[in-house]
């Protein structure tokens, strides 16, 4: 069988999954890092997706999620999720994450999507920690798949090796095979 848990180099945006999960800000309207890079492979329509869950539910604060088409993406949905800004962690920061993860989870199980790609949320401008972000990532993740029968499969989406390594190493210590 295998792993259900993989860690891949290259650009969230080409990845071909069910959903793909945004980084985002709590505006929706798109920005730097990956949530720019999603916006502007995804095209306009996820623009206008966004805006219309703004109307409905206005901002969506940090550890939350929502869910939208995925316009030009080879993704079938974007899940958006707010990380924490880091403050040192003294501000639940850790459980914000942990929040950010298991919500993007339920969403794609409660969607029926088996596969979907996270990138390594609050680690750009909002400054997380990326060992610490990761260690969250792998753990929340792990043990959410332990219980649930979706999605089948989770990509850690690495923009360079070196965090892909960091991915790989906390897989390997918790005994999972992390070969892409």
């Amino acid at each position: 069988m295998k792993p259900q848990i993989e860690v891949v180099v290259g650009d969230i945006t080409t990845q071909h999954v069910d959903v793909i999960v945004n980084a985002a800000n709590p505006s929706l309207m798109g920005g730097g890092g990956v949530d720019g890079a999603i916006h502007r492979a995804a095209g306009p329509q996820l623009l206008e997706a966004c805006k219309v869950v703004r109307q409905q539910q206005g901002e969506c604060p940090p550890g939350h999620a929502v869910i939208t088409l995925a316009g030009d993406l080879p993704a079938k949905a974007v899940i958006h999720t707010v990380g924490p800004v880091w403050h040192g962690g003294e501000q639940n920061e850790a459980r914000i994450l942990e929040d950010a993860y298991r919500n993007c989870l339920n969403l794609a199980a409660a969607n029926n999507y088996c596969t979907i790609a996270f990138p390594a949320i609050a680690t750009g401008v909002y400054g997380f920690p990326r060992a610490a972000a990761a260690e969250i990532a792998v753990n929340t993740v792990s043990d959410y798949l332990t219980r649930r029968r979706l999605p089948e499969r989770v990509y850690f989406v690495c923009y360079d090796e070196e965090n892909a390594q960091l991915y790989k190493r906390l897989l390997t210590q918790r005994g999972q095979d992390s070969d892409a």
